[in-house]
């Protein structure tokens, strides 16, 4: 199956390659960026490379659909977004996302996860997509909010939170 690419007003949503590894490096080396993440801090760029080999061995087993966020007019790759830890049947996935601290608060994450959010319940068979955040991660909370996600009562995991949107028939 093609990887599907998607374009909005601001931004290109495509497959990372091994040309993005100094702009994965530099996401994934930001202790903003990880602050609420429980994963160690990229060290190299070697790191961000078996990094996107192994996202990219993911996206062809069908594991999880991951994109890079771009710039239209640059492509400049400012965050990532993701489909993955799909359920038995893949009825239900978590979404995971990232961005640039420089690049927040200007509205590009919503930008991004709007169109996402409609592949995962128009082109695959999701009915339930699942975003799990740091409870202290208020600008994660709310941009979960503003796309009409509510909060999962039936999950606790210490210091983590889900957020939950399903599928409108």
């Amino acid at each position: 199956m093609k990887f599907p690419t998607i374009q909005t007003t601001r931004l290109t949503l495509r497959q990372i390659t091994l040309e993005d590894s100094s702009a994965i490096f530099s996401l994934r080396s930001n202790p903003e960026v990880a602050v609420f993440q429980d994963r160690p801090l990229q060290q190299n760029i070697k790191q961000a490379s078996t990094f996107i080999d192994k996202i990219n061995t993911g996206i062809e087993s069908n594991t999880w659909v991951f994109w890079g966020i771009t710039l239209q007019e640059t492509d400049e790759l400012i965050g990532t977004v993701c489909l993955w830890n799909f359920s038995e049947g893949n009825t239900r996935a978590d979404l995971g996302y990232e961005l640039l601290p420089s690049f927040q608060g200007s509205g590009y994450m919503l930008e991004a996860l709007k169109p996402v959010l409609k592949y995962g319940f128009a082109a695959l068979p999701l009915q339930q997509i699942d975003g799990v955040t740091h409870t202290k991660n208020q600008r994660s909370i709310q941009l979960l909010k503003k796309l009409e996600f509510t909060l999962n009562p039936d999950f606790a995991d210490g210091d983590e939170t889900m957020y939950t949107l399903k599928k409108r028939s």
